[in-house]
Order: structure tokens, then sequence, then C-alpha cells
């Protein structure tokens, strides 16, 4: 998340932050929808769901990751999925941007503060134009997610009938869109792994996702005019990034699979499935094969990719695309002896290279501290299976070997805590809890230490 200097700034006199308001809206909403999810109405016949559970559910949902401890089909009614969608939905937009809708709504003037806020739940970098900016992103998510929803209408319906079919195609897409990994089905979409319209239909929305809100309005911007509106690098790294993630994913998982989830499966379907377990865990959350099943060397591969996430101001979590590629971009300057890193004829300053490094170095330690904790509070689980969980909780991912719905009472209020700090970011938080501090005018003899 790049962090400009004025969301520091805390006017006391008008309230909180911008960064402390992003922090506190996903609290409030995950209170909120735990405590809808918790109602009777919400369950289905015969089902209860506890608060505890509702209220993983409804941070599950808000934070967009998709781990689950009840299944969602078979567990919550009409409305509680219905309720699950909305949380989903406005997990991936941000509660500030459907704020700013309601005022749209209402007739009500966007003030700059109001715009300063939308800055920061965006990831944007400058404040001007964006609102302009959302009512762009809105038109382009419903947009997408309803063509998206036709499509995989057409596999649904023959399964569930005309109406639920459509209700499970909409569900679905949204869910798939902003990387929510939330599915109707006790085993996921494994039952989709043969349908090629389903596994391309998810992949496509999964990416676009997970793409970035800017990166999309650049590209798009650049397409209708290549001329006026220039690929910013941000949109260069992010998009090399992404194919390079992918890429390397499907050819990883077809080399460490090919005999063992993928035996059974027929040529095309090998190529199919082992894309899609490319593509899910960039914090999408999707399976379309148990991973409970698959080699442990595929295992800590799925960590890496999960750890890293998806792309700055989209629907994903984990570091991000952009924070892993100006580390590696660092290690390669520094071991060939360049005091500057460039890329695409573009200077990268070093401030925002220190940034990339905190933010995977708070990453790092919050994965590390949680997962310490579940060896306490669940030691009947394997390292690997509270890795995968502390991995795929932190990143927003959603997916999991199998043991989210044995979790225990403490182990489940680590994963709240770890999916939220996912979502807004642990450098957001950190950001959110301090003042500004104002900046020293003294400085001390520079003095060099041993390092490496």
């Amino acid at each position: 998340m790049k962090l400009s200097p004025n969301i520091f700034t805390q006017d006391r006199k008008r309230g909180l932050s911008p960064v402390r308001l992003v922090a506190l809206s996903f609290i409030f909403a995950i209170f909120v929808g735990g405590l809808l999810l918790s109602l009777p109405l919400s369950h289905a016949k015969g089902q209860h769901v506890s608060l505890l559970d509702a209220l993983f559910t409804a941070t599950s949902a808000i934070c967009v990751t998709g781990l689950t401890v009840v299944d969602t089909g078979s567990a919550y009614s009409a409305i509680g999925q219905f309720i699950i969608i909305l949380l989903i939905q406005a997990g991936g937009l941000g509660i500030i941007t459907l704020g700013t809708l309601l005022a749209f709504a209402s007739g009500r003037r966007v003030g700059f503060r109001e715009r300063m806020n939308l800055q920061t739940q965006l990831n944007t970098l400058q404040v001007g134009g964006v609102v302009r900016l959302i009512q762009r992103i809105v038109y382009l998510v419903f947009g997408l997610e309803i063509v998206a929803a036709l499509l995989l209408w057409i596999s649904f319906a023959p399964l569930e009938g005309l109406w639920r079919g459509a209700y499970f195609a909409l569900f679905h897409s949204v869910s798939a869109f902003n990387n929510a990994g939330f599915g109707l089905y006790p085993d996921n979409l494994v039952r989709f792994v043969g349908d090629p319209l389903v596994n391309i239909v998810i992949m496509l929305l999964i990416i676009l996702g997970g793409l970035g809100f800017i990166v999309e309005m650049n590209l798009f911007g650049h397409y209708r005019n290549p001329r006026k509106v220039p690929l910013t690098l941000h949109t260069k790294v992010v998009v090399s990034m992404t194919i390079f993630l992918i890429i390397l994913g499907w050819l990883v998982y077809l080399l460490l699979e090919w005999r063992h989830t993928l035996a059974s499966l027929p040529f095309g379907q090998k190529m199919l499935a082992s894309l899609f377990l490319s593509v899910t865990p960039r914090t999408a959350g999707f399976n379309t094969l148990d991973y409970g099943q698959m080699h442990d060397s595929s295992l800590l591969f799925t960590l890496l990719l999960m750890f890293v996430g998806a792309s700055p101001g989209s629907t994903g979590g984990g570091i991000k695309t952009v924070t892993f590629f100006l580390l590696m971009a660092g290690v390669w300057a520094a071991s060939r002896g360049h005091s500057e890193v460039t890329f695409f004829k573009r200077r990268i300053e070093l401030m925002t290279i220190i940034k990339a490094g905190v933010i995977s170095m708070l990453g790092m330690l919050v994965v590390g501290a949680s997962l310490t904790l579940l060896t306490l509070t669940d030691p009947d689980k394997t390292a690997l299976q509270l890795a995968f969980e502390t991995i795929s909780a932190f990143g927003t991912v959603g997916l999991s070997m199998g043991i989210t719905f044995d979790m225990s009472s403490w182990g489940k209020l680590v994963l709240i805590v770890l999916m939220y700090l996912g979502r807004i970011g642990p450098l957001t938080f950190a950001v959110a809890l301090i003042e500004k501090q104002k900046d020293s005018h003294i400085r001390y003899p520079e003095e060099d230490v041993v390092i490496g």
C-alpha cells in the first residue's frame, strides 16, 4: 500500500484521520455483520450458528477471505447468504466507497476530507478526480459481475434449475471478483474441475479483481486512447508480476502434482486444473482440487503465493505483488552494486523500497506470532496445517487443508484478527494506532555498521 503524506495527518477538531477511519470502518462492519448472521432468521431451518462462528463468517466476508467454520450453503438461510454477499461486496469495494455511493444517492456533496478518505481506501496517489474514479469503478465492478453471472448461469442452470441457478451464478460471480472464495457447495468448486466455462470465468474474475481498480482504469483508458493515457509504471509492474506469478505457478503445479492430485484427470483437465491452482492462491480461495490431498512441496509453494497475494488497491490481500517486486528489484540492484532501482526506464525512490521491506517484515512478524499462538490453541494440528491456515487468513485467501471447521474458539479468534490485519494491511493498522510524530530537526553523525 502506498501511503501519501497527507493520510498520516489527523485534525483533532475534525475527527479521525483517513487511515484510522478505514481501520475502524472494517471493525464496525465486522461486528454489525456478525450480529446479523447470529440472528435466527439468518440460519437455515434446523441449523444454529453461534455468535463466534457468525463473527468469524462476517470477518471472512467483509475481509474477502473465504475461510469458513460452517458450510455457507447449508448453515445459512437465503437471508443469511444475502447478508454474506452484501458483506463481500462491501469488503471488496470498501466501506468508505459505499458510503460515498450513498452520498451520491442522497444528493449530498462529497467534501475534501471525504475525498481524502477515499484516496486512502483506494490506494490512489492523488485526491483529485477520486470521486469520478469511484463512479467508474462501480460501473466496472457491477458490469463485470453481471456479465460473469450470465456466463456462469449456463453451467449452474442445468444443475440447480433456472432461478436457483441464476442465484448461484450471481453469488459465485460476486464472490470471485471480490476474491472472497465463498461458495454454496460443500466441496467449493471441486465438482467443476472439468468444466472449462466455470474455470475460465472464475479465473478471469479473480485476476481482474486482483489487479486493482487503478490498474484496470489505466488499462481501459490506455486501450481507448493510448496517446492521451499512457500506461503508468505501477500498471506495468502489476501486470508484469501478475503474468509472471501465474505462469510460474502453472508450471510448478504441473511439475509437482502431475502424478499426484492431477494423475486421474485427462490432459486438458490437468492443464486447466493446474492453471486454476496457480490463480486461486492470489487471495481468491476457490478450489477445484482438495488441498488436503496435495503434496507437501505444492503446499509450501502455495504458502509463498498466498503471502504475496494480489496487487495494491485490489480486492485481495497479502503483502501485494508490487511489494514483492520491489524487494526482488532491490536485491537485484544491491547484488549488482547499483545504488538505484530502475524499471521500464524509471527510477524508484529508496523510501519506497524501504516501505516495501517494512510491509514484508511486519507481515512476517504478524504471521510468525499468529502461528506461534495457534500451536498453543490447537496443538492437535500439524505445523504445516496451521501455517497454511495462518497465511491463508493473513493473505485473505481462504484456502484450507480442511481444519478450519475444527479450530478451537481461541484459534478462531486468532484467525479473525489475522483476516482483519490482512485486509487493511499491517502498515495501515500500525499507522492507525499511533499519532503522527513530528520530524526532528536534529541530525546525528553518520557511522557505518557491518551487515551480511
